[in-house]
């Protein structure tokens, strides 16, 4: 699932404006919540444009190791999900979910409609990664589940999900709702769910509903604060297409706002359910000019890049693709609202700020952003990627414009995108 181990790679810069139309591989996000559903519902479903990469590798490798039925088919880009219907057919499973923090949150969850012992874990990272927030919610809806560190490992006493009432802080992680949500028709009795304090990421709870009501499952709400959802069953679907990914399009998007000339992403619309597609206005802010036609969206980078002081709480992903970006803008960038994550893969404020620094760009930490100056006397070096996906994709923009940058470790990019260096070679 990974590209080839090497130990750095050297992006070569592109002299000319781009002309360029890619394809992006289908949505993490999309695929995981689609993989969960499909296995707890009733019935065969087919995940067309799935996602096959290091994340969704772990996520379906586990549902496997419960004894589920998934025919797995990379070429075809298709995961086939034969749903027991809430049912897990496996009493006892140790599960290895590597770095993936959306499979942990998600699998934590669903093992409580088991019946037996269950454990999760994976790298040195995810043993980082806080969870107590999603176990306290699951032991007050009747589950039984222990995390010693607050962080994974996590152990599973399962014996179904009662269901009650239970209150969720929204500002650590989003997933931490979209487990809970995703598992409750399942439970004996209704589920309801209060989100304390400001929720981050509402684009992913949204993409969250919308699959479960592609399943025929209905969940009643008052904005982002309550969360209701009775007893009920999941429906196979057949056919599921699955989504291009917006947060992997980010960086073609944003090639273009550096190199000048146009990136088409194809199968993508702006009407997506991702809430990273939202990183088009941050882009139309800095002065490119967006249009969309032919079922793909076109970026055109502008004679001048303006900098933009943007709140990306609710697409915090994308926040790196701008951070890496913000150098080439003729005045300052500020970027808001992305504590959480500094929980992700690695402390993606600090590790971007430290980055940016090496290149020789002044920057700004809070805790909550940063801001950063246009790059005046930018560098040649070698950007640490701290096995994040996101950092390697980003700081790669950089060595699109600047001669002399390096990516180590480039194989992290397998997390989500195995083929990005692949694609990124289409620019040219």
């Amino acid at each position: 699932m990974r590209p080839t181990l090497i130990p750095k790679m050297t992006i070569s810069p592109i002299t000319r404006p781009l002309r360029a139309r890619v394809n992006m591989p289908g949505s993490k996000s999309h695929t995981n919540r689609a993989l969960l559903v499909a296995a707890l519902a009733e019935g065969t479903t087919t995940l067309r444009n799935a996602l096959f990469s290091d994340d969704s590798y772990h996520f379906a490798q586990a549902l496997i190791k419960l004894g589920f039925d998934i025919d797995l088919d990379p070429d075809a880009k298709t995961m086939i999900v034969n749903g027991l219907g809430g049912h897990i057919p496996n009493t006892k499973a140790d599960l290895l979910i590597g770095n993936a923090g959306t499979a942990a949150r998600f699998l934590t969850a669903m093992l409580t409609l088991g019946h037996g012992e269950y454990s999760l874990g994976g790298v040195k990272r995810m043993r980082q990664r806080p969870i107590i927030q999603l176990i306290s919610a699951l032991n007050r809806l009747g589950a039984q589940v222990e995390a010693p560190s607050g962080c994974p490992p996590v152990y599973i006493h399962a014996d179904g999900l009662q269901g009650g009432r239970t209150p969720i802080r929204g500002d650590v992680s989003s997933q931490f709702l979209s487990g809970l949500l995703m598992v409750a028709p399942y439970a004996q009795e209704p589920v309801e769910i209060q989100v304390d304090g400001t929720l981050n990421s509402k684009p992913y709870i949204d993409l969250t509903l919308s699959v479960m009501a592609d399943f025929s499952v209905e969940v009643h709400r008052d904005g982002y604060k309550f969360f209701s959802v009775t007893p009920q069953r999941y429906q196979a679907l057949g056919g599921y297409p699955i989504e291009s990914d917006a947060s992997a399009a980010s960086y073609f998007f944003a090639a273009a706002a550096v190199c000048g000339g146009w990136v088409e992403v194809a199968n993508l619309s702006r009407d997506a359910r991702q809430g990273d597609i939202a990183f088009l206005d941050v882009l139309e802010n800095m002065g490119c000019i967006v249009t969309e036609s032919d079922g793909a969206i076109r970026v055109e980078g502008p004679a001048r890049l303006r900098g933009v002081d943007v709140d990306m709480s609710n697409i915090s992903d994308t926040s790196m693709t701008l951070a890496a970006i913000a150098p080439f803008a003729e005045s300052p960038t500020t970027i808001r609202g992305i504590t959480s994550s500094r929980l992700k893969e690695t402390d993606r404020v600090a590790a971007t700020c430290a980055e940016l620094r090496r290149l020789g760009v002044q920057v700004e930490e809070r805790s909550n952003g940063m801001t950063i100056y246009p790059g005046k006397s930018l560098k040649a070096a070698s950007i640490h990627t701290y096995d994040d996906h996101r950092i390697a994709m980003a700081f790669t923009l950089i060595g699109l414009r600047l001669p002399g940058i390096e990516i180590e470790n480039p194989a992290c990019v397998a997390k989500t995108f195995p083929d990005f260096f692949e694609v990124l070679e289409q620019l040219r």
